[in-house]
């Protein structure tokens, strides 16, 4: 396989993984549970927290996790209420506010990282705490998009509450769902948090969409998951893999039934993109992390503004 020559790619290291370390979490019905994947050597190590997509856990994502861990970050993943681990029924009346308490449990990780860190032996002490970015796919990206700035509007079309977070310097979408309203299909038009606003998502981000991810919730084709692109402001690119469909190729797994479209090139490009852009902008070094691309140039492009 083609390696990039991107200096912001590091040469891969040995991971430790700890699972699961419990967080307190009162008044949730469930105490927080979250993997850390860290590796093995190096210091000031930067911190990527996950929000996993609906119905995953803690447990998915290795693609992504084990390879971040591998080339220089600490991966934190909780594992949120709708995991199917957890079995919550949809009676249950945290079910509505589900998307709300995601959002709580990635501040949670955020506000507990320094027992997080040293729930890993060896990790205590080599992390740091002023280098952090949010990622997520699906459900997962919408959770984590609000930390960056992005809200949801409430029925009268009024941007509601600010749950941005300014710990967060930078993040990468996965598959993030775009407008609401008339852009929705009946059946998604009952979820009220799928009505988000980009207008505040100023942190720099990179999104990542599949041109071939046709949604059950929308109306309009794929073009509906790079709205958060078009429609933000600030520094974000975007990374449109050329017939990905909503898995991208096998970044949950590529053992996973949501993999439609395995395809271990397209992962690995994922894998390889998203690790020189993290280094990229939490590193402050300017490295020109689209040079990752050029090896497989026919999987997708970049757009940046």
């Amino acid at each position: 396989m083609n390696q990039s020559t991107s200096t912001a790619v590091r040469t891969a290291t040995p991971v430790i993984s700890v699972k699961p370390v419990v967080l307190s979490a009162p008044g949730r019905g469930e105490d927080l549970r979250v993997r850390v994947t860290a590796p093995t050597t190096g210091d000031r190590l930067p911190v990527i927290v996950f929000s996993h997509g609906f119905g995953w856990s803690m447990d998915g994502y290795a693609p992504l996790a084990d390879y971040w861990a591998a080339h220089g970050f600490v991966v934190l993943q909780p594992t949120h209420l709708d995991s199917r681990t957890l079995a919550v029924p949809h009676e249950d009346p945290r079910f509505p506010l589900i998307w709300r308490i995601r959002i709580e449990d990635l501040t949670r990780v955020l506000d507990n990282l320094t027992l997080l860190e040293d729930a890993v032996p060896g990790l205590g002490g080599r992390v740091d705490h002023d280098r952090i970015a949010v990622a997520g796919h699906s459900w997962g990206a919408q959770s984590v998009s609000t930390l960056l700035g992005a809200r949801v509007l409430g029925p009268d079309g009024t941007p509601g509450e600010d749950l941005s977070d300014p710990r967060v310097r930078a993040g990468v979408l996965f598959a993030l769902a775009g407008h609401g309203g008339a852009d929705l299909t009946p059946l998604a038009r009952d979820f009220g948090f799928l009505n988000p606003d980009f207008a505040a998502m100023s942190t720099p981000a990179l999104l990542v969409a599949g041109d071939n991810d046709e949604s059950a919730l929308t109306v309009r084709g794929p073009d509906w998951f790079t709205d958060g692109y078009f429609a933000s402001p600030g520094a974000k690119s975007l990374l449109t893999l050329f017939g990905a469909t909503h898995s991208l190729g096998g970044i949950i797994g590529t053992d996973a039934a949501e993999t439609t479209d395995e395809n271990p090139a397209r992962v690995a490009l994922i894998q390889r993109l998203t690790t020189a852009y993290l280094h990229s902008v939490l590193d402050g070094t300017g490295d020109d992390w689209t040079e990752a691309l050029a090896p497989d140039a026919e999987l997708g492009r970049i757009e940046s503004k």
